[in-house]
């Protein structure tokens, strides 16, 4: 019928959970990440829902009308949507922790009204629903970066890193009719609507002609739903990063390029304003593209945060805003500012290793290439590569 509103701690990895934190990793690991569900949060939601008296002489079929309560959106983290496979991976996890059949693709329950066909064997107050369970909380990533051990060796582990982030999905949709009389399970949703037919009031015990009828605490219901789903749309409309403004970056002197381990190529920033960055060969007509610098570094648990500055055009790497809900969006480098788009989480192998992972701070994504070839974009995967064309080496010029 329905689960209970309790929010659980951490979900058990073991249940539901393939990579686990403390597993060994390797470095072609340093560019891939997985999901870790942190909480999960599992309640009854009327998607739809119609008060309806039922008299002596109207029992049988009918077909009632159902007015929208509730509109559910499956999403993952900042998007609003499910985009890429760790959004998959995400869903998946949450649904086999819990034991239930979640959606793990992008949909909505009906942002319109239903009809819903239903016999009616007895004269009585009905509230006609539709509903499912609705499942929301929080996650983690769980990347893979270097740990010191007890003994003061070096070992790469998948760790939790810094990227979290929030989820909602839901179970599969029931229809049904409920009376007040019922006795019916607490916290399954046909619980949840019969709460909406005012069973104490007035309204519910008076004698009405066969029909709809007004429900003071639907309606109230309905328009504190449609109230949440406009600030919510509000919220989303906003929630892109502003834009950039310029700011002062403070350097690290050293300068890197940032190379495919054991190739020639490595990352070079556009010439061209709407060029992304991509795989290049450094040679004297390189400019110092292919240079960059650490800004504004902090390190919190091993993991450093940092903007990337270019030498050759002066900009900071960035995924566009326009386009940063994409999987595969491009990277490319734009006027330096504080925005969270310029901001890479920076995963390393053991020392005496240049090898590195990059993750975008506000995406969450990996950075990486499809293919190794000459010109060829770097682009974001929400899991990374898994072929290990998520790592590169940090090499100092």
């Amino acid at each position: 019928m329905g689960l209970a509103a309790t929010p659980a701690a951490a979900t058990p990895a073991a249940s539901g959970q393939t990579i686990q934190p403390g597993q060994t990793c390797t470095a072609a690991d340093l560019g891939t990440r997985h999901p870790v569900i942190k909480s999960t949060e599992v309640s009854p939601a009327i998607t739809h829902f119609k008060g309806w008296y039922v008299t002596q002489g109207s029992t049988g079929t009918q077909t009632v009308s159902t007015n929208v309560q509730e509109t559910i959106s499956v999403s993952v983290g900042v998007n609003g949507s499910v985009q890429g496979s760790f959004a998959v991976e995400a869903l998946g996890t949450v649904g086999a922790s819990l034991g239930l059949n979640v959606q793990v693709n992008y949909t909505t329950t009906s942002s319109t009204n239903k009809s819903i066909t239903w016999d009616f064997y007895q004269p009585g107050y009905y509230g006609l629903y539709e509903g499912t369970k609705k499942v929301t909380g929080t996650y983690g990533s769980l990347n893979c970066n270097r740990t010191q051990q007890g003994d003061g060796s070096w070992a790469l582990k998948w760790t939790e890193g810094p990227d979290t982030g929030s989820y909602t999905t839901f179970t599969t949709l029931e229809e049904g009719a409920v009376r007040c009389e019922d006795k019916v399970p607490a916290n399954s949703i046909m619980r949840k609507a019969q709460g909406l037919l005012d069973c104490g009031s007035p309204a519910a015990t008076a004698k009405h002609p066969a029909g709809p009828v007004p429900s003071a605490k639907a309606e109230a219901a309905k328009a504190g739903h449609e109230a949440a789903a406009k600030a919510e749309k509000s919220v989303k409309a906003t929630g892109s990063p502003a834009p950039n403004t310029r700011a002062a970056l403070d350097c690290q002197p050293a300068v890197y390029r940032i190379d495919v381990p054991g190739k020639p190529l490595n990352w070079s920033a556009p010439l061209l304003a709407n060029d992304g960055i991509r795989l290049r060969e450094s040679n004297f007509f390189s400019a110092h593209l292919d240079n960059w610098r650490l800004c504004n570094v902090t390190e919190n648990n091993g993991v450093i945060e940092a903007s990337l500055w270019n030498w050759g055009n002066g900009g900071c790497a960035t995924i566009p805003a326009n386009i940063a809900n994409q999987e595969q969006a491009y990277l490319t480098t734009a006027t330096c500012g504080e925005d969270d788009l310029q901001r890479f989480y920076i995963y390393r192998d053991v020392p005496g290793s240049s090898k590195i992972g990059l993750q975008n701070k506000y995406t969450g994504s990996m950075m990486g290439h499809d293919r190794y070839a000459d010109g060829e974009l770097i682009r974001q995967y929400s899991s990374g590569r898994p072929d290990g064309t998520g790592t590169y080496t940090l090499t100092a010029v």
